[in-house]
C-alpha cells in the first residue's frame, strides 16, 4: 500500500511539474525584465491610480521612482480595466516597500495567472471538442513554455494574454448557452484591448442562428457591461476624460510595427501617415466589414465559432496601420485550437509565434527589456543596434511580408466550409 502510495505522489508530481516550472520560469522573467517604454508607462500609471489621480494625465515622476527616465513620458493608452489592476500593484507593493524590481514583478502577477489559465483553458476546450488527452496535453505545454508567449507578457509586460483569456472563455460559454457570462466576460476583454472588438460580431453571427431576441439580449448586455467597465471608473474616480479624446485616433494615424505599413520607419524615418494617408489608417473598419459579410450563420458548435473568431480577428490585424506584437497572443489560442483540430497545418502555428519573435529582435524590443535590472546595457544595446539601423529595417520589413501571407492563408482557411475540420489524433 506505501509503494502504491508513493508512486500515485510521484505520477501527481510529474504531472505538476511542468506547472511548477512554467511558473519559475516566468517568475524570473517577470522580475528581472520590462519593456522601457510600456513598463515605464505602467509603473507610473499604477502610482497615479494608487494615490488618486488620473493617470491620463502626465506627470514628471522622476522624483517618486527615483530615476531620471520618468521625465516627459506619456500616458496610459488604455480603458480602464487595466489602469485599475495597475493601481492594485502599486498598493499591494510599491507603497508599502519601495523597490522598482518589486513593483516591476507585481504588475506581471496577473499576466502570469492569465497565462497559466490559458493553457488550461484551451487544454479543457480540446477536450471538450473531442481530442485525445495527448493533444489536449501537448496544447497546455505549447501555452506554458511558449518563447513568444513568455516574451510579450511575462518579459515584456503586456497583457494581451489576459485578454485572450477573456475573449476565449466568454466564446465557450457562447457554445453553452450562457448568455450573460459570456456578454460579461466578452465585454471586459475588449475593455481590457480594444483590440478584442472583431469577436463581437462574430458572437452575434453565432446567435443569429437562434433568435433575434438572444441577439438582443447579448448586445444589451454586453453594450451595459463596456459602459460599466469603460466609462464608469471616469465617472467614480472623477478621471477628466480629455486626454483620451483628444487622441482616440492614435493607432490609426501611425503606421508600423507588423503591419502592412511597417516600412514608414524606413523610407520616411517616422510612424506618421503623411497627408490623406490617414484614410489608410481607417482599412480595417471595410475590411472587417467585409469579412463579416463574407460569413454566414451556422450551427456547426463552438469549432465553427473559433473558425470565425479567428478569420475576424486576423483581418483585423492585418489591415490596420500599426499591430504590435504582442497582440498577436490574442490569435495564438485560436489558432492553436485549430491546428490541434487538424483545421490549420502546424507549420502555420509555428510561423505565428516565430514570425513576431524574430521580428521582435529586430525592432530592439528585447534590448529594451532590460530596462528594470540593466538599464546601462540596454542603452548600449541600442546605441549598437544604431549603426545597423537601415539594415535591421530593412531586415524588420521583409519578417513582415512571411507574416501577412500567412495571415491571409488562416483568414481563407477559416473562412471555408466548417466539414474541412478534422480532429487530428
Amino acid at each position: 500500500m506505501r509503494s502504491l502510495a508513493l508512486s500515485t505522489r510521484l505520477l501527481e508530481a510529474r504531472k505538476q511539474a511542468p506547472l511548477v516550472l512554467s511558473i519559475g520560469v516566468q517568475f524570473v522573467l517577470a522580475l528581472f525584465w520590462g519593456h522601457a517604454h510600456d513598463m515605464r508607462v505602467f509603473l507610473a500609471t499604477g502610482y497615479l491610480v494608487g494615490t488618486g489621480q488620473n493617470p491620463h494625465v502626465a506627470q514628471d515622476l522622476s522624483a517618486v521612482f527615483h530615476d531620471t527616465s520618468f521625465q516627459g513620458m506619456s500616458t496610459v493608452g488604455y480603458p480602464p480595466p487595466w489602469s485599475l489592476l495597475l493601481g492594485l500593484a502599486y498598493l499591494a507593493s510599491y507603497k508599502l516597500a519601495p523597490n522598482l524590481l518589486a513593483y516591476n514583478f507585481a504588475i506581471k502577477i496577473p499576466i502570469i495567472a492569465g497565462n497559466i489559465s490559458l493553457a488550461y483553458l484551451v487544454a479543457n476546450i480540446l477536450r471538450s471538442l473531442g481530442a485525445d488527452e495527448d493533444v489536449a496535453h501537448r496544447a497546455r505545454l505549447f501555452l506554458l513554455f511558449n518563447p513568444f508567449l513568455l516574451y510579450a507578457s511575462s518579459a515584456w509586460g503586456q497583457f494581451d494574454s489576459i485578454v485572450a483569456l477573456l475573449a476565449l472563455l466568454a466564446l465557450l460559454l457562447l457554445s453553452t448557452g450562457r448568455l450573460t457570462s459570456s456578454a460579461i466576460l466578452l465585454a471586459l476583454a475588449f475593455s481590457f484591448k480594444p483590440i478584442a472588438l472583431p469577436l463581437v460580431p462574430a458572437a452575434l453571427l453565432y446567435l443569429r442562428r437562434t433568435s433575434l431576441q438572444r441577439v438582443l439580449k447579448y448586445s444589451s448586455i454586453l453594450s451595459l457591461c463596456a459602459l460599466l467597465f469603460v466609462v464608469g471608473p471616469f465617472i467614480l474616480l472623477n478621471w477628466d476624460p480629455t486626454p483620451i479624446i483628444e487622441h482616440w485616433n492614435g493607432h490609426f494615424i501611425e503606421g508600423g510595427g507588423m503591419s502592412f505599413l511597417t516600412f514608414l520607419e524606413l523610407t520616411q524615418d517616422s510612424y506618421r501617415l503623411p497627408g490623406l494617408w490617414w484614410l489608410v489608417g481607417m482599412l480595417w473598419a471595410p475590411a472587417v466589414g467585409l469579412a463579416i459579410l463574407a460569413l454566414r450563420p451556422s450551427g456547426e458548435g463552438l469549432l465553427d465559432l473559433l473558425a470565425k473568431s479567428t478569420a475576424l480577428i486576423m483581418v483585423f490585424f492585418l489591415s490596420r496601420s500599426w499591430l504590435s506584437e504582442p497582440n498577436i497572443i490574442l490569435v495564438l489560442p485560436f489558432v492553436l485550437i485549430l491546428t490541434s483540430m487538424g483545421a490549420l497545418d502546424r507549420r502555420t502555428l509555428t510561423a505565428v509565434w516565430v514570425l513576431p519573435l524574430v521580428f521582435g529582435f529586430f525592432n530592439t524590443s528585447m534590448f529594451q527589456l532590460l530596462f528594470p535590472s540593466m538599464p546601462s546595457l540596454m542603452d548600449r544595446l541600442l546605441q549598437s543596434s544604431d549603426v545597423f539601423r537601415t539594415a535591421r529595417l530593412f531586415i524588420r520589413t521583409i519578417v513582415v511580408i512571411p507574416w501577412l501571407i500567412v495571415g491571409g492563408w488562416i483568414v481563407g482557411q477559416c473562412l471555408r466550409s466548417p466539414h474541412v475540420f478534422r480532429i487530428r489524433t
